[in-house]
C-alpha cells in the first residue's frame, strides 16, 4: 500500500464541517439523524411542515451545534422548490441531502380512500424526486471522486416485505422509494453524488406510536436482537454513509431492523 493509498482511520467516519439537510427533521427519525450529524461536526437545516415543532427542534438541537429551521410542504413540487431556493441563499454547496420526511395513513381495504392514497404518494415519493431535483447544483458543488456529494433516501422494511398493518399505499410508497433510490444512483453517479436508502424496522416515533403502544412485546419478540431501535442505531447508519466510509456505496437499500425482514 503506497502513501497515497493509505487508510486514515482517524478521519475515515467525519463529517465535521459538512452541510447537511435533513427533511422530517423536527420529530422520529429525522430527528435521530439530525441529532447525531449535529454531535459529529455537521451544520444541519431541517425541514418540516409545521413550523412551530420545526423552529422549536432546531432550537433545542441548537445547544449541540449549528441547527436552522427550513419548514416546508414537501408534498408539493411548489413547496420542493421554496425549500431548495431557500437553502441556495444560505449555502453555495450542499454535501448530504437526507430525505426523510414521510406520512402513513392507515384504513380497512374496503374503506381506504383516495386521499390516503395520494397524500402518502406525494410526500413519500414525488417529494423526494424533487427536492433532489431542485438541489441538484448544490449538491453538484459538494461533490469529488473521493468524496462525493450524499443522497439519503428514507425507506422501510415495510417497502421489502408485507407489513401485518392496513396501511396500503405506504407500503408501495416506500418500495417506489427504494428503487428510485437505485434509478437516481445510476443516474448521479456520474456526477459523484451517491444515493442509498435507509429501511428502518421499529423506532420510537409519532408515526409508530400507536403500534408500538399495541404490539411491542410481538414487535421485540420477532426481532432476532428482541428489542427495538434505537437513536444511536440510525444515527450511525447516516453517519456511516455520509463519511469517506461510506464514499464508494450506491444505489443499495441498508435495512436498518435488527434483522426483522430476513426473518
Amino acid at each position: 500500500m503506497t502513501p497515497e493509498t493509505a487508510i486514515n482511520v482517524h478521519n475515515l467516519f467525519s463529517i465535521q464541517g459538512k452541510v447537511a439537510v435533513v427533511t422530517g427533521g423536527s420529530r422520529g427519525i429525522g430527528l435521530m439523524i439530525a441529532r447525531g450529524y449535529l454531535e459529529a461536526g455537521a451544520k444541519v437545516y431541517i425541514s418540516s411542515r409545521k413550523k412551530a415543532v420545526c423552529d422549536e427542534t432546531a432550537a433545542k438541537l441548537s445547544e449541540i451545534g449549528e441547527c436552522i429551521s427550513l419548514p416546508a410542504d414537501l408534498s408539493t413540487v411548489e413547496g420542493c422548490k421554496q425549500l431548495a431556493d431557500e437553502i441556495k441563499t444560505r449555502e453555495s454547496a450542499l454535501h448530504i441531502l437526507v430525505n426523510n420526511a414521510g406520512a402513513v395513513w392507515g384504513a380497512p381495504l374496503e374503506e381506504f380512500p383516495e386521499a390516503g392514497w395520494d397524500k402518502i404518494m406525494d410526500t413519500n415519493v414525488k417529494g423526494i424526486f424533487f427536492l433532489t431535483q431542485q438541489l441538484l447544483p448544490l449538491l453538484e458543488q459538494a461533490a469529488t471522486p473521493n468524496d462525493p456529494a450524499r443522497v439519503i433516501n428514507t425507506g422501510s422494511i415495510d417497502g421489502i416485505k408485507v407489513p401485518r398493518v392496513d396501511n396500503f399505499s405506504y407500503s408501495p410508497s416506500k418500495a417506489a422509494v427504494h428503487h428510485m433510490t437505485r434509478v437516481l444512483a445510476v443516474q448521479l453517479g456520474p456526477r459523484n453524488i451517491t444515493v442509498n436508502a435507509i429501511a428502518p424496522g421499529p423506532f420510537e416515533s409519532k408515526m409508530t406510536e400507536w403500534m408500538l403502544d399495541n404490539f411491542r412485546e410481538q414487535i421485540e419478540a420477532q426481532c432476532p436482537l428482541k428489542r427495538i431501535g434505537n437513536p444511536s442505531d440510525m444515527a450511525g447508519v447516516a453517519i456511516y454513509l455520509a463519511s469517506r466510509a461510506g464514499a464508494y456505496v450506491n444505489g443499495v437499500v441498508i435495512p436498518v431492523d435488527g434483522g426483522i425482514c430476513i426473518k
